[in-house]
């Protein structure tokens, strides 16, 4: 853990200039401020002050004022800024002036979830898989022509992006990360670069991290990089599988030696309480509409309601590692998602599991997506939601998942997620011009 001694020092070997203290909306988006080192100390001491009525989701004009309180742990140095004064970054915790926690921040939503962890004797590690696309720009502006054709593990000449995916995989180790592999994914122009797992609140760090890295990496380069979860009709949406274990000090709990597919009885009630919950969990983890446009049945993006071994067409799987590998694998969540209240709610959906010893059911081992209607109702395996809306109704009507947001968190996005759904339900769209215009 950094200290303010060691942070100073930092500051002074690496010649930092100036500081961008960032944050997230309720929506996940990264927000900041710059000061100059000489303002550090104030910062380490008293926090920064900003109006929270201008951030989506925080507070009401009349009650504005808040404090931006960086968190040591998280300075890193922005890698390409050394050429120019160096910058660094550090995420912030966001407080009101009496110095009290803002319960609609969201990292505080995964505090307080990982705590109700501990109280149960549990951490949880998390390694996300996040997809992106490459498009190229016409005057400065992002379009959808892909950055390349080439398909899943393809490599030069054809993957037109190895040195950007290079370029990126050295600016996060620059900033710590610990990268596992990089690739190029099935559709053109699309990619994924994986990283270490590590417990919910440093992994939800990385995930904000890593996406403004590669966005300004490719920005940097000329090219634009997205992580709209369907930016592309007939290709396969970004995704962001999720790896789950929960550890008891350097025990994974999910591994039983001596049981059936040697999962704990712990896994298979933390599976229970997800998909129990899952409907209600998706548009936390999937809150756009354009992200429905992904799950959708022939692109890989699950969406039936089911678990199983290796089994890529359930919602949950058990990859083949097992002792400390041992995991779930959830395939729905996207990267258009807050990853601290994503991981906040599939945590406290699974801890709702093992508190009320939740049955999962048993694994599904056929190809779903080969499976007829009737055979899936046979099976009882249900699907997730089709729409925004839909998936907001589940929303309302949980209380486990509502308890997991807080009033606040709830409250406001609700009122964002249903604002957006009546802006797209409204708007015409070049669809219905093209099908329509002529024929009515």
């Amino acid at each position: 853990m950094n200290s303010k001694e060691d942070i100073n020092k930092l500051i002074e070997d690496r010649d930092v200039k100036f500081i961008r203290l960032q944050f997230v909306d309720i929506q996940g988006i990264v927000k900041n401020v710059a000061i100059p080192v000489s303002q550090m100390h104030k910062a380490l001491d008293q926090g920064i002050s900003f109006d929270g009525s201008s951030v989506e989701g925080f507070v009401r004009i009349e009650e504005s004022d808040m404090v931006l309180k960086p968190d040591t742990n998280t300075f890193q140095l922005l890698p390409w800024t050394h050429n120019k004064g160096s910058i660094a970054r550090m995420i912030c915790d966001v407080q009101l002036p009496n110095g009290r926690i803002f319960e609609g921040d969201p990292r505080y939503v995964l505090k307080r979830a990982m705590e109700a962890a501990s109280s149960m004797g549990f951490e949880m590690n998390i390694g996300p898989e996040l997809e992106f696309f490459l498009f190229e720009k016409k005057d400065g502006r992002a379009t959808t022509i892909p950055h390349d054709s080439a398909g899943y593990f393809d490599f030069g000449p054809v993957d037109l992006a190895e040195n950007i995916r290079r370029e990126i995989v050295i600016a996060l180790e620059g900033m710590g990360f610990e990268i596992e592999a990089s690739h190029h994914e099935v559709a053109s122009g699309q990619h994924e670069i994986d990283f270490k797992y590590g417990n919910a609140l440093t992994t939800a760090d990385n995930v904000v991290t890593f996406k403004y890295v590669t966005r300004t990496i490719a920005n940097n380069m000329g090219l634009h990089a997205t992580f709209m979860p369907k930016p592309l009709f007939g290709e396969n949406g970004n995704g962001m599988h999720i790896n789950i274990s929960l550890f008891r000090g350097n025990e994974n709990a999910f591994y039983d030696p001596d049981s059936e597919y040697e999962i704990s009885d712990i896994l298979k009630y933390f599976i229970g309480g997800v998909l129990k919950h899952i409907r209600a969990i998706t548009p936390i983890t999937n809150p756009t509409v354009n992200s429905y446009k992904r799950l959708v049945p022939g692109y890989e993006a699950p969406v039936y309601i089911s678990w199983s071994g290796a089994n890529r067409s359930s919602l949950i799987r058990i990859p083949m590692g097992r002792e400390l590998s041992t995991r779930m694998e959830l395939r729905s969540p996207d990267p258009s998602c807050n990853p601290y209240l994503s991981f906040a709610v599939i945590l406290m959906a699974g801890l709702d599991g093992i508190k009320n010893k939740i049955d999962p059911g048993q694994p599904v081992k056929e190809n779903i997506y080969a499976m007829g209607v009737k055979e899936r109702a046979r099976q009882n395996i249900k699907s997730l939601p089709g729409t925004l809306k839909d998936a907001l109704n589940e929303l309302e009507n949980d209380d486990v998942i509502i308890n997991a947001l807080g009033s606040h968190v709830f409250n406001d996005f609700i009122k964002l997620e249903r604002a957006e759904w009546e802006a797209y339900r409204i708007h015409v769209h070049d669809w219905e011009i093209q099908r329509y215009l002529n024929i009515m």
